[in-house]
């Protein structure tokens, strides 16, 4: 069964003279389970670098600060969210948690997973779209931790980060915070070569992860790619600051959704399906000054890899 939702962004998308899929369509079962296996890897330093700021930090932070809910956007396994729940759980603030996620399987089985983990908690998954509007249970109690992390900002461009950082602060109450993970450009201590390798491990996974997209068009679409026709690529944009990740074509070909015109794809010729854009604090704050958010905390650890950003409503 051919689903229309989504149809037309994607069909525009390949159409264009820059071809690119929209990043969420990685994300059904399988591409969920290949992402967790990519942040196992010894290239992917993000997730084991935030994985230590938030051992570092939350036990203090949630302390001081005491949040009753805990909102994760893009939550997945929610493997870094039990770090700030076992915190919560510590300080004996801990009273509701919302995993938000795309994959609906892969976030009833986590919501399960926690329920039997966190007895005490009240566990609400929300199937949702981080692109757009946030639409949360309305009976959370505050004070509200929203979480995002693994990064994720920036596989938006600068516009969709700014309208997103829009949504998220519009959901703050006073006393509420935003945690937001991110990757920092390349420095004195964090070479490009380690930027890319991240993306590009022996291993091939992250390959896996990346052909993964057209296995998903292929079922929601009815489309006919072969993904033995395409390769994975991944390098650093060092002007624009981020990763970009695109699927190349290894032969002239030509892809068919039903009922329209085939797309006609050359060999060599690349489709983006990820951007991955680094930060430093200059450029997170300048996102955030349209939304209203003042950075409270900024945790990096001493190689400059990575950073958590703790802020909350101006004013």
């Amino acid at each position: 069964m051919i689903d229309d939702n989504g149809f037309a962004e994607v069909f525009a998308g390949l159409r264009g003279p820059e071809k690119r899929i929209p990043t969420k369509y990685h994300y059904d079962e399988r591409g969920s389970r290949l992402f967790e296996a990519i942040t196992e890897l010894d290239e992917y330093y993000l997730t084991r670098t935030e994985r230590a700021l938030l051992e570092l930090s939350m036990p203090g932070l949630i302390g001081e600060l005491r949040p009753a809910t805990l909102v994760e956007l893009g939550a997945g396994s929610a493997e870094k969210s039990r770090i700030i729940l076992d915190a919560m759980e510590a300080a004996g603030c801990g009273r509701a948690y919302v995993p938000v996620d795309v994959s609906a399987d892969f976030l009833e089985k986590t919501a399960a997973r926690l329920r039997e983990e966190y007895p005490e908690l009240e566990v609400q998954p929300h199937i949702g779209d981080i692109t757009e509007p946030l639409d949360l249970p309305g009976a959370l109690p505050h004070p509200r931790w929203i979480a995002f992390l693994g990064s994720t900002l920036g596989n938006f461009d600068e516009g969709q980060a700014e309208e997103l950082l829009c949504r998220i602060a519009s959901r703050l109450d006073e006393g509420d915070r935003f945690l937001l993970g991110v990757d920092l450009r390349p420095g004195p201590k964090k070479t490009v070569g380690r930027v890319e390798a991240a993306y590009n491990d022996a291993r091939g996974v992250t390959a896996r992860f990346s052909l993964n997209i057209l296995s998903v068009l292929n079922r929601r679409f009815g489309s006919d790619f072969d993904l033995d026709g395409f390769e994975h690529r991944s390098t650093y944009d060092a002007e624009g600051g981020r990763i970009e990740t695109s699927l190349v074509a290894r032969r002239d070909q030509c892809v068919r959704f039903p009922g329209e015109a085939g797309i006609a794809i050359a060999e060599g010729e690349a489709i983006r399906t990820e951007i991955s854009s680094k930060y430093d604090r200059p450029t997170i704050e300048g996102l955030y000054r349209p939304a209203g958010l003042v950075v409270d905390r900024w945790i990096e650890d001493d190689d400059g890899l990575y950073a958590l950003v703790l802020s909350g409503p101006a004013g």
